[in-house]
């Protein structure tokens, strides 16, 4: 029988890694595609042994083509985190934008499943709450975010319309807050600036009075959620979160008690259009996928911790350039 093969864009970050290591779990093929731009070959390194596995240097804003049969695109290729989107905003709306056009174009050349993996922040600073499929959102375009924000929604609404004019079988997974290992130790997000912080005995820097809520989830629940949305034949969009919320100050505060730290906490200014509050509505993902969180905040952290240790990136100021090309890697035509 004929092996199912997937490209994963984006496949070197963050998430996108976790998604290529368990897609080989679940026995595909995987490309994974990648300009490297905020993700990293030594998140991948580990699965390069493995002949099912293809690691490619190519940005998906640029002409893409991949011969032979794929079954399923995951397009999670995008700048994640507001320093990286805030450092590249012409980046992120052509990857939001054109980037999806491409990958929707090559999963219709194929007849394959596309997997859209937008985000939480297409409901902007929320006036709805918890946050359910329907709502709309409350979106500043012209603010400093609206580069992400809108970027996704575009790419939710390309998505959407390459399904109706085109018969693509599409679905789009709205990602809520996700933590866990492989997160750069310096991007921007609350998690890893506070493990780090932590770790080095500083004080952990929370914006405003800490009151904004956050709904956090460990990135092995997200993944079996994304992995569940790609099996299904719902259209989508389904919110992919963890229901728990706690304040950011509430999260500073576990952060130090799980790492043993003696860091005190640090208020600083909160960022423009910082949403007040974010909790997913997942009835949906739970009546549909059959899906909802199983790990717990306090043992995800736990684990993200222990990777920091591990890694020595939350023990001493790290700068990580962008990562030359590694020899393994081929080009953007993938055989």
């Amino acid at each position: 029988m004929r092996r199912r093969r997937a490209v994963v864009t984006g496949g070197a970050g963050f998430l996108g890694s976790h998604l290529c290591e368990r897609l080989l779990q679940e026995g595909y093929e995987v490309v994974c595609l990648d300009d490297f731009c905020t993700g990293t070959s030594a998140n991948v390194e580990h699965l390069l042994e493995d002949s099912r596995f293809r690691l490619v240097r190519a940005d998906v804003t640029d002409y893409i083509h991949v011969s032979g049969h794929v079954d399923a695109v995951l397009h999670l290729a995008s700048p994640a985190s507001p320093i990286d989107y805030l450092q590249l905003p012409l980046q992120t709306l052509k990857v939001g934008s054109i980037g999806t056009l491409h990958s929707l174009g090559l999963a219709k050349d194929k007849r394959a499943r596309f997997l859209l993996a937008s985000t939480s922040e297409s409901y902007g600073d929320p006036l709805v709450h918890p946050q359910p499929e329907t709502y709309w959102g409350n979106v500043n375009p012209v603010g400093p975010r609206g580069v992400y924000d809108e970027a996704k929604r575009f790419a939710e609404a390309t998505t959407m319309a390459y399904s109706s004019a085109c018969g693509v079988d599409t679905t789009i997974a709205r990602i809520f807050n996700t933590f866990g290992p492989r997160m750069r130790p310096r991007d921007g997000r609350a998690i890893p600036t506070f493990i780090g912080q932590a770790l080095r005995g500083e004080p952990l820097t929370v914006a405003g009075d800490g009151s904004q809520t956050r709904s956090v989830c460990y990135v092995d629940d997200l993944i079996e959620g994304l992995v569940r949305l790609l099996r299904s034949d719902t259209a989508g969009p389904v919110n992919i979160g963890n229901c728990g919320e706690m304040s950011v100050l509430q999260l500073a505060r576990l952060i130090i008690d799980l790492t043993g730290s003696s860091s005190d906490i640090s208020f600083v200014e909160r960022p423009q259009d910082d949403p007040t509050v974010r909790r997913p509505d997942i009835t949906l993902a739970r009546t549909i996928l059959g899906w909802e969180p199983v790990v717990d905040v306090r043992e995800g952290l736990r684990r993200t911790i222990e990777w920091f240790r591990s890694e020595s990136v939350g023990v001493e100021p790290v700068f990580v350039p962008l990562p030359s090309e590694p020899p393994l890697l081929a080009d953007s035509r993938v055989g």
